[in-house]
């Protein structure tokens, strides 16, 4: 390692360039900071973690996918599914304009485990497509996301109420994301337990089992794993599928945590996911990433996207930022890649 008074000018703007989100990212919240000091409160923070904990579900389906030199752009298309197939599922017996007037009240996990299958087999359809069918993911998980929404907006658009957003959840379902508990004088959002427990399964899965090795040598290599006698179909097809079920948890909780859901809900979400995982440390080119990064990527989103509405800026703006980010991003990643080769 270099002593501090051996740096070149060279390595300075080396370091920036290859640093550049973060440095990007840390003005924003220093502007944010400066405009509103208010921002900096326990209030504020507890809500940026609920925010986040749904992210970081969904962020974590994709995040696999990645590292397997794939990307799904069905994400938010197939989270607002499970939202509005999951709201409808659960609305209180008492709500005027229930979808299903003589449905019993199910149970949640119940009904979440559906959603988790439904979401996992269209998963599992682009898993097929890329693996067996050998579409560029980029192609194959564009035209799930077309024909998700087609299908979603179908199932809501129903009669007798036409669409309108699913309101009036069972009292337990929206408790279910939007309750906390006390720990020392804190309240701590379920959501975030939720999310806890799932970055621990994740990380478990990628760095103390088959799968997770499997996983990071055909995002290096697919000819060599292929060569190693990795059985790359069956990898992704699990890889696609277990990241359509996170798709179907991450938009049941976000529907409960809302309190409605519309087919309209989860637009974008791919892009904040993905490019959540790219400022994480992931790379496009596969076989790079860890779990730890995913979800300081999601939380530095978050903060960045909760303190921009909070100073009142224009909500389109926001997404002209966020995109900025966006290339930025996979532009260092991009420099990244061509260097090493």
């Amino acid at each position: 390692m270099k002593n501090f008074k051996h740096f070149t000018k060279q390595d300075v703007l080396r370091w920036i360039m290859n640093n550049a989100i973060f440095v990007v990212l840390i003005a924003l919240l220093m502007m944010i900071i400066s405009v509103s000091p208010d921002f900096i409160s326990i209030r504020n923070f507890r809500n940026i973690l609920s925010q986040a904990s749904t992210r970081v579900i969904m962020a974590l389906g994709v995040g696999g996918i990645i590292v397997a030199k794939g990307t799904d752009l069905s994400l938010g298309r197939l989270v607002g599914l499970a939202a509005v197939v999951s709201a409808s599922l659960l609305q209180s017996s008492e709500y005027a304009y229930k979808m299903y007037p003589n449905l019993p009240q199910l149970n949640i996990f119940i009904v979440i485990l559906f959603v988790m299958i439904v979401t996992g087999f269209f998963g599992c359809i682009n898993g097929f497509v890329v693996a067996k069918l050998k579409v560029d993911p980029f192609i194959a998980t564009l035209g799930m996301m077309v024909i998700v929404y087609g299908v979603n907006s179908i199932y809501f658009d129903r009669p007798p109420y036409g669409a309108q957003p699913i309101g009036g959840l069972d009292k337990a379902f929206t408790n279910f994301a939007q309750g906390s508990f006390i720990v020392l004088g804190f309240k701590i959002p379920y959501l975030v337990i939720y999310a806890v427990i799932i970055t621990i399964m994740i990380w478990v899965l990628w760095n103390k089992t088959k799968f997770g090795k499997n996983i990071f040598a055909i995002g290096g290599n697919i000819e060599a794993a292929t060569v190693s006698g990795v059985d790359v179909v069956k990898y992704l097809l699990i890889v696609y599928t277990l990241g359509g079920m996170l798709y179907g948890l991450g938009g049941s909780l976000e529907a409960a945590r809302i309190g409605s859901a519309t087919n309209n809900t989860g637009n974008m979400y791919e892009l904040d996911a993905i490019s959540a995982c790219i400022v994480g440390g992931l790379s496009f080119s596969g076989g790079i990433g860890t779990v730890g990064g995913i979800v300081i990527g999601v939380l530095i989103f978050q903060v960045i996207a909760y303190g921009l509405s909070f100073i009142g800026v224009n909500p389109y703006l926001q997404y002209i930022i966020k995109g900025l980010i966006i290339i930025i991003a996979v532009a260092i990643d991009s420099r990244k890649y061509i260097k090493k080769k």
